[in-house]
């Protein structure tokens, strides 16, 4: 019986061995691996957002400007992608590009309107679907859920104006450029030098006002015009560098307009590089750097939900002879200059 029971043990022993010998020498590896992190659903992912930025006119100097310059600080934004449209001082192109923003559902739509009621009905269709909307240079007022980025054209006017009051030699006769009519900047900036400067100065004869909407060939051309007009003009007041700097163009190499005094409102690189060859008197700074960063600062609040709405101006520094060469150094530092 013990024989039995020793054998029946060594037997069981054996089979134990055995076993374990097979589980050790043959385990299966396992077909699970590491997922890696998904860029959509897992609580890490990196959304990229869309905006779409819609420019007046390339044409345009400032609004060329301003269009390199979000195009730059967009870079700094890695869930960022920017796509920037041309609507080539046109409503109809520039209000077909927001529709075919809106069909393409871009996150955010950045409007420069051209004419700024013209543009109104469609920012509001920029709402009405959802879509974060700001308006910039100018802002369209008035458009609940609409976020803005602006200056304020009032002063970036009167701060040229203030002065003009004073360099303006009396019974002086001048003329004046106009951006398109409607457009919140132009009619601020008339409505400025209006106050400003025209009512305080009753002596002053304007020979000639044309819209030129801030166009340098179509400023040249109003002022070929009244130069042939006219004995003398003694002063250009524009609402902004791109058609100064046509007015400039036309009388450049004539003695006769040597002292001839002229403001604008920008600060281009062309503007500022005319006030340092004493060619133009002033300009106010409307700084497309600084409102390129507001912008997509703006944006990003927006699109993160930080803020619901957001209305903001930039500032508005007089340029003049005094004080050109660190708006160069600015502007050369920035590229705008080489």
């Amino acid at each position: 019986m013990r024989k039995k029971l020793l054998s029946l043990i060594s037997v069981l022993l054996v089979i134990v061995l055995l076993v374990g010998c097979g589980t050790a020498g043959n385990k299966t590896p396992s077909t699970t691996t590491p997922t890696p992190t998904s860029q959509t659903g897992t609580g890490n992912e990196t959304k990229t957002y869309r905006i779409a930025y819609i420019a007046r006119a390339q044409s345009d100097s400032f609004a060329a400007w301003l269009a390199n310059a979000v195009k730059e600080e967009a870079k700094k934004y890695p869930d960022i992608k920017l796509d920037v449209f041309d609507g080539q001082a046109s409503d109809d192109k520039e209000n077909s590009m927001i529709e075919n923003a809106i069909t393409s559902k871009y996150d955010v739509i950045i409007v420069q309107p051209n004419n700024g009621e013209a543009q109104r009905p469609y920012v509001e269709k920029i709402v009405q679907a959802g879509i974060i909307a700001i308006t910039t240079n100018a802002r369209i007022s008035g458009i609940e859920g609409a976020s803005s980025v602006d200056a304020n054209p009032y002063e970036q006017a009167a701060v040229n104006a203030r002065m003009a009051v004073k360099q303006i030699p009396q019974n002086a006769k001048v003329v004046v450029l106009n951006g398109p009519s409607g457009n919140f900047h132009a009619d601020e900036r008339r409505k400025s030098w209006q106050k400003e400067f025209f009512d305080q100065r009753p002596d002053v004869q304007i020979v000639g006002e044309q819209i030129a909407n801030w166009n340098k060939d179509e400023a040249m051309k109003y002022m070929e015009d009244w130069v042939q007009a006219n004995d003398k003009i003694d002063a250009v007041i524009s609402m902004n560098d791109n058609m100064a700097a046509g007015a400039i163009e036309v009388v450049k190499d004539n003695p006769k307009y040597k002292d001839l005094l002229v403001y604008g409102v920008d600060g281009t690189a062309e503007a500022c590089l005319l006030i340092k060859e004493g060619k133009m008197t002033s300009t106010c700074l409307q700084n497309a750097f600084e409102l390129a960063e507001k912008l997509l600062d703006t944006s990003y609040k927006l699109l993160t939900g930080q803020e619901k709405q957001i209305d903001i101006d930039i500032g508005n520094p007089l340029i003049t002879k005094e004080n050109v060469d660190e708006y160069i150094e600015l502007l050369r530092k920035a590229g705008a200059i080489q």
